[in-house]
């Protein structure tokens, strides 16, 4: 077996948005020598110019440079883009380098690029993360893990500096768990919306529903959090943009399909996600779902 990434080794971190800056931080904290990079100068110079890190000259330069590549990027194809494109991280990896992946991606693609990564001897783990940006600050994110159990050991003391390690099976398990994980936590911010706009026109004061809801049976991550945090406030700000969430339930909806699974609710809340993605826009803020549902529009149907 070989040994695990301990500092003080080089990390390859491609991607340094909201999610990617700080875990990327929690890594350089631990003694971890980070090699950052980002599609976008400005995000890359932002980083590099307060954190102690060095900066990748291009992503073909990581490989060579870094046994793990760490991404975590928007979705499965700019993921495959970065890897395999022209000047791409895989072809400068040696045998026996792993590329975690920490976005979110479809599973099977997942499992086609594990494979393709393996028959030049490297391990693809997939490890989406659950816990928004607050989490990703804290160090508390949880990250599902999947892919071989070996290479998963190897990276463990990497993953403990971002969160709590759950192993959710072989490749694409990952990024299966997180696409289910997401589609509960969007139909349950659907569902507390239209249950709040209910108790309010029948003339329920907002956060005295809420505290009944928060102790009975109908409490959720959306009762408990988002609509205290965000909904109420109107400040709509919980660092996860709304497009991401849609992309998320469209993944979960191929999936279930593809597998002959019962999918009729969640279609309807890709539905409902998607035709908020397109009035309000991809990086409008996922808790604005609500003030979708608020307008008329947000009634049923397409605008």
């Amino acid at each position: 077996m070989q040994e695990e990434f301990l500092p003080p080794e080089r990390i390859g971190f491609v991607g340094l948005g909201k999610m990617g800056a700080p875990m990327a931080r929690h890594l350089i904290a631990a003694g971890y020598k980070v090699v950052a990079a980002d599609a976008n100068p400005a995000a890359l110079e932002t980083f590099c110019t307060s954190a102690q890190c060095e900066r990748g000259r291009s992503l073909a330069d990581l490989g060579p440079a870094c046994r793990l590549v760490i991404t975590m990027l928007p979705d499965g194809a700019a993921v495959r883009q970065v890897l395999l494109g022209p000047n791409g991280v895989a072809w400068g990896l040696s045998p026996g380098s792993v590329v975690l992946d920490m976005s979110s991606a479809e599973p099977l693609g997942t499992r086609e690029l594990g494979a393709k990564l393996a028959d030049a001897g490297v391990a693809l783990i997939d490890a989406p993360v659950s816990g928004g940006v607050k989490r990703a600050v804290e160090g508390a994110l949880a990250i599902m893990a999947g892919g071989e159990p070996a290479a998963i050991e190897r990276c463990r003391p990497v993953l403990a500096k971002l969160g709590q390690v759950f192993l959710s099976g072989a490749s694409g398990s990952g990024h299966a768990v997180k696409a289910l994980n997401n589609y509960l936590s969007a139909v349950a911010l659907a569902a507390t919306a239209e249950a709040m706009m209910a108790g309010e026109r029948f003339g329920i004061e907002p956060r005295v529903l809420l505290e009944i809801l928060n102790h009975s049976t109908g409490r959720n991550t959306a009762t408990e959090q988002k609509y205290p945090a965000f909904v109420l406030p109107r400040s709509f700000n919980s660092g996860f943009a709304l497009g991401l969430m849609a992309k998320d339930l469209r993944i979960a909806l191929g999936m279930a399909e593809s597998l002959g699974s019962p999918s009729t609710l969640l279609a309807e809340c890709a539905a409902l996600w998607s035709r908020g993605e397109r009035l309000l826009g991809f990086s409008a803020d996922n808790t604005e779902i609500v003030r979708y549902l608020e307008s008329s529009r947000g009634s049923g149907g397409d605008e």
